[in-house]
């Protein structure tokens, strides 16, 4: 099956405030993820990193299917339980995990979308900025059911309060958006410490004025750095340059 041709950067950076990077991130040339870690002294960068190591797998034994991504993002919650009871000091450690990968769907690539937690996945295509996952967080509900306004959302102490992440007791199933490629889309994948500093206006005029994907994930997490740096931040950029037409 023809597949997307693709360039991509990366950069991630342990902000202002931290001492610890938790987030982590994975590039092959057919997935790519960020993973946020959570726990703090409980091991968040190590969790996030046996998310991504983990799912670094997918699609080394053969073609991939959507289903196959969702079993596979679930099965990573074994992973960090083992890990946590195989050291105590690791207990509570999880991980947010979300990005997207090609897979065969009816015959043809497709992209999926998979996502647990806040961190994101955008679509930067035709000047629009498109946010194509649902952050599972105690904020997004919030606003979702009118009791909060994004700008008091952004503020609210809560925000930072995750409801779905890898790590928990009973594993959690991953939101999966599944659609066909085309060519000249940019996706942006970002940890929560780019979106708690940088608005969507600002993230979309540097996606718009940034050619290189390297240059533009370096140019977003500086930005976010220098706005306060308040958390890890971490963004994956992957452009969708041309269709293969190889059978």
């Amino acid at each position: 099956m023809g597949e997307p041709v693709v360039r991509v950067g990366a950069a991630t950076d342990v902000g202002l405030v931290r001492s610890v990077n938790e987030d982590n991130y994975l590039v092959t040339g057919t997935v790519f993820a960020v993973a946020d870690g959570m726990g703090g002294h409980a091991a968040g960068d190590v969790a996030s990193g046996l998310a991504v190591a983990g799912l670094a797998s997918l699609g080394t034994e053969g073609p991939v299917r959507p289903d196959d991504v969702r079993r596979h993002v679930m099965g990573l919650n074994r992973d960090i339980l083992d890990a946590a009871a195989r050291n105590p000091a690791q207990a509570g450690m999880g991980t947010t995990l979300t990005g997207l990968c090609l897979a065969d769907f009816a015959g043809s690539a497709h992209w999926v979308v998979f996502n647990v937690g806040d961190s994101r996945v955008y679509r930067f295509a035709g000047g629009e900025l498109a946010q194509l996952t649902v952050d599972h967080s105690e904020v997004a509900e919030l606003v979702a059911s009118g009791e909060l306004s994004e700008a008091e959302a952004a503020d609210d102490v809560r925000r930072n309060v995750v409801t779905r992440a890898l790590g928990a007791g009973v594993a959690p199933e991953p939101d999966l958006l599944v659609f066909p490629p085309a060519a000249g889309d940019r996706f942006l994948l970002c940890s929560d410490g780019l979106t708690g500093e940088l608005d969507s206006a600002a993230i979309a005029a540097v996606l718009a004025a940034v050619a290189d994907p390297q240059a533009a994930a370096d140019q977003l997490v500086r930005a976010a750095v220098d706005a306060g740096g308040r958390d890890n931040v971490t963004v994956v950029i992957v452009d969708h340059v041309r269709q293969d037409t190889a059978p």
